[in-house]
């Protein structure tokens, strides 16, 4: 999927496991202002830094789901995965492809492409040397390629979709031959992996169990070296980079079961940069003249949020059968009111949305006033009595059985936004007879029903939800998400259109801008018309840094761009440095973190004689 992520999908807060009781103690000692020694303590605690490094603290909502490149799919995940792997070719700040570990991209002209567009021949960069000191070879981008090929990787089969395979010429020359001509190979999030590593470890255990703890062996700007979930994650500098050495010493990743008090710890400058702040905490930044705010542009973001309906027509679905009738998700798609959603839910900070394919990117598509899912609860009952639906002398919906139907509308603990948008769906869809229970659960018990089995059967166990899903440049690997090839994989709404297949095959291998654009606009229409989600809004991403403190922040895309998780370009980690002034005041003291951890203590202690919380979800009654 979740993640999915902004490699394999980003998907927003995709966290696997439940939260522990120290989560919420956590916050009730933030509530009393003292989180930021105890939040200090957490990231330093394992780890002290030695005397005058220089650290970037970044604050987050969001876990790493794994660590494991072939597993995790939250955009936290592969944010580290591209401080610590390198791609084979990334991206320019404009999002325009530039090379990582090629040391040039391949043209027809300089003989990196074949005539007829079916062999690619990469130059790599000479001295490259992984993080355990072995040297970087054309073997361990071949293997990555062939590891992710044979063993089926799906958080990046969509990728090698016509890769016959990848073959080493010499140290410093990897060939690619395909099937067929290919769209995007100068677009492919694919971390390249150490084979000295990673040929020890099965594919099985690569797809599924293994951790991948560190320290992690790449070749990127930073190296995860110490990690404790739900808490934080340390990447020291590769002063080797071949890239150029970072300008400091340290990142570390701070995760907050509390996005305020994330913002509060930026206020006092115990953090340095924010991420997925708030719209209420947000607004007042913008007056605090150490801070710099970012609302990124849709483009910039690459998000949206959505409502999945499971579509599943497997014997092992749990899901209602409703919901398998286009008709019906039709109906629904008219009682969605998103302007009101954006207004509400999201305080304006995102625009309606319709595609898949965010507005902006190349090839989006968007559907015509005549052929757009309006906001219009006459017409939706209007479709359901005509679909079958009627409604009984209560005002409930049945369904073609007679029996009233219920349907469960999961949102995540993580986002107020889908809590807000559940609660305003309910109410439109019982306004049409349709009757909502919503859960708020956590992102890890969500997952957990997504992927749910009876034995070895798929068997998923959802009505609805409502989450997202972050894209790339090239809009191959959102598209491929979809395919029926997918199902129990990323197609969490277990999609599947045989015409939809066809034509991902077709673009995909389609070099013509031109008629792959038409292939790929109508491959959204499709999917929009069937229905599987009601894509609510295109969001902007929120992030504040500390401008009074740090300076060399890279905007991606540079106008109105993020400077951090973006995922596609890393280069404020690499060119960040504090600000002159900033660094001869020194770090935070170190009495006062004392000082806080000892009242933090106490104050555990005492939160934790009374509170006691139910794990799992929570109904609301509507």
């Amino acid at each position: 999927m979740c993640a999915l992520v902004e490699g394999g999908m980003k998907r927003w807060g995709k966290v696997h496991g439940a939260r522990r009781l120290f989560g919420v103690v956590l916050g009730a000692l933030l509530a009393c202002g003292l989180a930021w020694g105890l939040t200090g303590a957490l990231a330093t605690s394992s780890s002290p830094a030695p005397p005058g490094q220089v650290i970037l603290r970044v604050g987050t909502t969001q876990d790493c789901d794994s660590l494991n490149p072939f597993v995790g799919y939250s955009g936290t995940a592969y944010e580290i995965y591209h401080l610590n792997y390198n791609l084979l070719v990334g991206y320019n700040p404009d999002f325009s492809p530039r090379p990582e570990l090629a040391a040039e991209l391949p043209t027809k002209e300089n003989g990196g492409v074949s005539a007829d567009g079916k062999t690619w021949t990469f130059k790599l960069r000479h001295g490259v040397m992984w993080q355990d000191g072995v040297p970087f070879t054309a073997k361990d981008v071949a293997f990555t390629y062939n590891y992710i090929i044979k063993n089926n990787l799906w958080a990046f089969t969509t990728y090698t979709t016509n890769i016959k395979k990848a073959v080493a010429l010499d140290d410093y020359t990897v060939q690619f031959q395909l099937k067929e001509p290919k769209a995007n190979m100068l677009r492919l999030w694919i971390p390249i992996v150490p084979e000295h590593i990673w040929s020890k470890i099965s594919g099985k255990a690569a797809g599924n169990t293994y951790p991948n703890n560190p320290p992690l062996i790449g070749t990127g700007p930073f190296q995860l070296v110490e990690a404790k979930k739900n808490a934080y994650y340390v990447l020291k500098a590769n002063k080797q980079y071949f890239g150029g050495a970072p300008k400091i010493d340290e990142v570390i990743f701070q995760i907050y079961q509390n996005a305020e008090n994330m913002v509060a710890d930026l206020r006092t400058g115990a953090l340095d940069v924010a991420n997925g702040i708030p719209q209420a905490q947000f607004a007042s930044l913008r007056g605090d003249k150490n801070i710099t705010t970012i609302a990124s542009s849709i483009d910039s973001y690459k998000y949206f949020d959505e409502i999945c309906f499971n579509t599943y027509s497997g014997s092992g679905s749990l899901g209602n059968p409703v919901l398998r009738d286009v008709k019906f998700r039709q109906a629904l798609s008219w009682a969605v009111d998103k302007n009101t959603l954006v207004k509400v839910a999201y305080g304006g900070y995102a625009v309606p949305g319709s595609s898949i394919v965010i507005p902006g990117l190349e090839y989006a598509w968007q559907p015509s006033p005549s052929e757009a899912f309006g906001f219009d609860l006459n017409k939706a009952s209007a479709l359901l009595d005509a679909a079958g639906y009627k409604l009984n002398s209560s005002g409930q919906r049945l369904d073609k059985q007679g029996k009233p139907i219920v349907l469960r509308l999961y949102a995540r603990t993580e986002s107020i936004e889908s809590q807000q948008d559940a609660k305003l769906i309910a109410g439109w869809f019982g306004k049409i007879g349709v009757k909502v229970k919503i859960s708020v659960m956590d992102e890890g018990a969500l997952s957990d029903r997504l992927y749910n089995t009876k034995g070895s059967t798929y068997a998923p166990d959802y009505d609805m939800y409502i989450w997202g899903w972050g894209e790339y440049v090239d809009p191959d690997y959102i598209l491929g998400v979809f395919t029926t090839g997918q199902i129990d994989g990323w197609n969490d709404c277990c999609f599947s259109n045989a015409e939809y297949d066809r034509l991902y095959v077709e673009q995909s291998h389609e070099l013509d801008p031109t008629k792959r654009a038409a292939l790929v606009q109508r491959m959204q229409q499709i999917f929009y018309d069937a229905a599987p989600y009601v894509v609510l809004c295109y969001r902007e991403q929120l992030q504040a840094y500390n401008s009074s403190k740090w300076e060399g922040w890279v905007a991606t895309p540079p106008e109105d761009g993020l400077v951090l998780y973006t995922n596609d370009n890393v280069d404020s980690y690499v060119l960040v440095h504090p600000k002159a002034a900033a660094s001869q005041s020194g770090s935070s003291s170190s009495t006062g973190l004392i000082v806080g951890i000892i009242v933090a203590v106490a104050v555990v202690v005492a939160v934790v004689v009374f509170l006691v919380r139910r794990r799992g979800g929570r109904a609301l009654e509507e």
